[in-house]
């Protein structure tokens, strides 16, 4: 078995990864669920909501590296 070194990651970056997970993925969970329920338009919306945490999401990760 082999074990993840965990050590060497920012206390900040951490906490950012694990706020916009809980960003991210329920606006796609919830944009899926819409387009089930056929509200199309509210699905596009949480959907394009959902791109655009997640460019924020490489940005902001992307100034902290």
């Amino acid at each position: 078995m082999t074990y993840v070194n965990t050590s060497e990651i920012d206390g900040g970056l951490f906490l950012t990864v694990m706020l916009f997970l809980l960003v991210i993925a329920p606006l796609f969970s919830l944009a899926i669920m819409k387009f089930f329920q056929g509200k199309k338009r509210t699905g596009f919306i949480l959907m394009g909501a959902g791109v655009s945490s997640y460019v924020v999401f490489t940005l902001v990760t992307s100034l902290m590296t």
